[in-house]
C-alpha cells in the first residue's frame, strides 16, 4: 500500500457541504462589492531596527541606586481573624504604621503630624468626619482566591497620599506594596494597581502600574510611563530656508536640519495607548 492510499477518502456528504460553502462565499463576495478588485491600504512605512548606542560599554551588573523594588513587611500587632482580611479594621492598620514611624507623625515639626491628629476622628471608621483613612477596596490581586486590601490615607498637611496593598500569608497581615505621591487617580485593573500622578510638564501625567509577582511575593512596579492628557499642539513644519540655508547661499544649519555633532539614532515615538481601567472592586 502506497502513501496516497493511506489517506482516508472524503465521504460524498462532506464533499457536497464543501461545495455549498464555496458557492455561498462566492455569492456573498459578488453581492457585497461593486468593483470586486483589491484596494490598496496606502504606503507602508519603512521598518527601522533599533540602533544600539555605545556597544563598547561594559554592561552593569548591579543597580546604581537602591529604590526598594520589593516592598514587603509583616504588620505586627494587627491580627487577621479567620485569615479574612475583610475582618481587619483598616483604621488599626494605619494606626500601626503611625506607631512604627514616630518621627514622621509625632511632634509639631513632624512632616505628617496632621494625619495623626485627625486619626482621632476615626471612631466610626474610614470615610467618616475628618478621618484621613480612605474607603478600603477589596480584590484578589495575588490570585490565591482570597481578597486583598488596597488602602490609602493622605499625609497631612502635605499634598501626598500613601497607597498600600495588604495580603494574608501564614495567618499574618503582610504589606506587599507601598507608595506615596500626589494623586490624580487610582485604579484596579485585573491583578494590577495603577496610580496616575500629575507631571510638572503641562498636558502630561505619570502612570505607574504595580502587578503581583508570585516569585517575589510582592507587587512590582512593572510599568512607568509619562503620557499625554491634553490636546496636542499643531505641528510646525520647518521652512525651506531653515533646511537649505539663506538666499545668499550661507547655510544657517546643517543640510539635514540636524545640528553638527548630534546623534542620528533617535528613538521611535511610542504608539501604545493607555488602557482604560476603573476601580471596580467593592468598598469595605
Amino acid at each position: 500500500m502506497n502513501a496516497r492510499s493511506a489517506v482516508p477518502l472524503s465521504r460524498p456528504g462532506q464533499a457536497a457541504r464543501r461545495l455549498a460553502v464555496v458557492a455561498l462565499l462566492l455569492a456573498t463576495a459578488v453581492g457585497c462589492g461593486d468593483a470586486g478588485g483589491l484596494e490598496g491600504a496606502g504606503s507602508t512605512p519603512t521598518a527601522e531596527g533599533p540602533a544600539r548606542l555605545w556597544p563598547e560599554l561594559t554592561p552593569a551588573s548591579s543597580p546604581a541606586f537602591e529604590i526598594g523594588e520589593v516592598n514587603t513587611e509583616v504588620i505586627k500587632g494587627v491580627k487577621v481573624p479567620g485569615d479574612d482580611i475583610r475582618r481587619v479594621n483598616p483604621v488599626s492598620i494605619v494606626r500601626a504604621e503611625i506607631d512604627r514611624n514616630p518621627g514622621d507623625y509625632d511632634g509639631p515639626k513632624a512632616p505628617y503630624r496632621d494625619t495623626k491628629r485627625e486619626m482621632a476622628d476615626c471612631a466610626k471608621g474610614p470615610g467618616h468626619g475628618k478621618c484621613p483613612v480612605l474607603t478600603p477596596y477589596y480584590r484578589d490581586l495575588t490570585g490565591d482566591g482570597h481578597d486583598d486590601l488596597t488602602l490609602g490615607f493622605p499625609l497631612l498637611p502635605g499634598k501626598t497620599t500613601a497607597v498600600r496593598v495588604y495580603t494574608v500569608e501564614k495567618h499574618r497581615l503582610v504589606q506587599v506594596m507601598g507608595w506615596e505621591d500626589a494623586l490624580s487617580g487610582v485604579e484596579l485593573a485585573g491583578r494590577s494597581l495603577v496610580i496616575r500622578s500629575p507631571s510638572e510638564v503641562a498636558g502630561y501625567e505619570y502612570r505607574l502600574q504595580w502587578t503581583w509577582d508570585r516569585d517575589q511575593r510582592a507587587m512590582l512596579l512593572t510599568h512607568d510611563e509619562m503620557l499625554r492628557t491634553g490636546p496636542r499642539k499643531p505641528a510646525r513644519h520647518p521652512s525651506a530656508s531653515s533646511l537649505t540655508g539663506s538666499s545668499s547661499g550661507s547655510p544657517t544649519g546643517s543640510p539635514t536640519g540636524i545640528p553638527p555633532g548630534s546623534p542620528t539614532g533617535s528613538p521611535a515615538p511610542s504608539s501604545s495607548a493607555s488602557p482604560s481601567v476603573s476601580p471596580s472592586a467593592s468598598g469595605g
